[in-house]
């Protein structure tokens, strides 16, 4: 994705033109240096599939029709136990063909289930395990005997990647409820018996609770990679540019100002303008000017940090001397990647607390023996013990350039003198 601005221009419509109201030009001009609100995220509909786990349901209900079979079989083997056979057999057909009309629904939906359906579902579950509990009733040992309604918690599993955690969440604690219901009114707790009832509420309860957390964890990691990734192409950026959310605002401030311009020259829109037109264009006008500001002191950095979800949270840039742009796309990686590792929520252990990032002042006596200018790089890291840094950090910062690190008041200080090749006019921007 570049940072440029888009050559092209989207398509004017065939209706005669009209100047875009004033809520679209100057009705809200931002001060230089602000950040769109907008942050990206995992795309989402309201009752589908987030983006990524489609396969994620695929497998989920693999494994819960794999424990369909293996319930199914449980309870042909046991058939000839069962006083009332009718509504234990009526909950497996139920069971059965809710499972199935379920997976073809969502297929041929494209991985959507509506309110309605959800419902129905639920219902049917519902139903499922009102069964087979009619049916083992008379046998005084829920744990031991039932197997339709375990299996209905495990084909709870489908819909975890479609419906909201707190819904998957709330139909597997009522279906643990339920459990624990029928086994105090049916089933008398001894040492003997009180364990199978316990294994099979969490037998009942555990794939619901489980999904919700896989699920949860798998978007919460693909969120955090599409962020890097995302966030990785400031590497190949100029030195100073505009970010990606403020190219969006250039292309519509920039497509205004064409539909204007051509207004004005084939005489739709009168000269001397009119009050509301003229002050329109103004707005414009500041809002265009603030953008090619921001634009002329902004580096890589600052962008790559702002713009992310994960270094934004953390991560603080000083860099008044646009020195961030006089590092090389390797450098650049690398320092990226470091700040990555510090800044970002990671999977399984405690983040920094904040991460500030400072370059310069340069002076003339910073050489290298090779001759190349050397930028001071300082990253201080609250709240990270020394020995919990990931060792990847020291890796990439070698690449960086030469550092020393130190420990002071809780926080990791590093310094780092990083040699660059062309440094023509380093102390100002350009």
């Amino acid at each position: 994705m570049s940072f440029a601005q888009p050559s092209g221009r989207p398509d004017r419509p065939s209706s005669p033109f009209a100047f875009p109201d004033e809520s679209t030009l100057g009705g809200s001009v931002r001060p230089a240096g602000a950040r769109s609100a907008v942050r990206r995220g995992s795309p989402t509909s309201t009752h589908g599939s987030a983006l990524g786990t489609g396969f994620l349901g695929i497998g989920v209900a693999i494994v819960a029709a794999l424990q369909s079979m293996i319930g199914l079989g449980l309870f042909l083997a046991r058939a000839g136990d069962y006083p009332v056979l009718l509504p234990a057999l009526g909950a497996w057909m139920l069971l059965l063909g809710t499972f199935l009309a379920l997976i073809i629904t969502i297929s041929a939906t494209g991985e959507r289930l509506p309110d309605w359906l959800y419902a129905v579902f639920l219902t049917a579950l519902a139903a499922v395990v009102a069964l087979d509990f009619i049916a083992i009733a008379p046998l005084d040992d829920v744990g031991r005997w039932a197997t339709a309604s375990v299996s209905a918690g495990f084909v709870l599993l489908v819909v975890v990647t479609l419906r909201a955690p707190w819904e998957v969440l709330a139909a597997a604690v009522a279906l643990g409820a339920a459990f624990v219901v029928a086994i105090a009114l049916t089933t008398p707790l001894t040492p003997v018996t009180l364990p199978w009832q316990l294994v099979t509420v969490a037998l009942a309860v555990a794939p619901g609770v489980t999904g919700v957390l896989l699920v949860a964890g798998f978007e919460r990691m693909l969120k955090r990679e599409l962020d890097r990734v995302l966030v990785q192409s400031t590497v190949t950026a100029p030195r100073l540019a505009v970010g990606m959310l403020a190219s969006e605002e250039l292309a519509r401030l920039d497509l205004a100002a064409e539909e204007l311009l051509d207004a004005v020259a084939e005489g739709k829109v009168p000269l001397p303008l009119r009050p509301k037109v003229a002050s329109q264009a103004s707005g414009l006008a500041t809002e265009l000017r603030l953008h090619l500001l921001e634009g002329r002191r902004e580096t890589w950095l600052f962008h790559a940090v702002t713009e992310s979800e994960q270094l934004g949270k953390r991560v603080t840039v000083s860099d008044p001397g646009t020195l961030a742009g006089l590092l090389d796309d390797v450098q650049r990686d690398a320092l990226l990647a470091a700040l990555w590792m510090f800044g970002a929520d990671p999977l399984g252990s405690a983040p920094a607390e904040s991460v500030t990032i400072a370059l310069g002042p340069m002076t003339s006596a910073m050489i290298d023996g090779h001759g190349r200018t050397l930028v001071p790089v300082v990253i201080e890291v609250v709240g990270l013990k020394r020995n919990r840094v990931d060792p990847g950090v020291w890796e990439a910062l070698d690449k960086v350039g030469r550092y020393s690190d130190s420990t002071a008041k809780g926080a990791v200080r590093i310094e780092i003198d990083c040699p660059v090749e062309n440094p023509v006019d380093a102390a100002r921007p350009s």
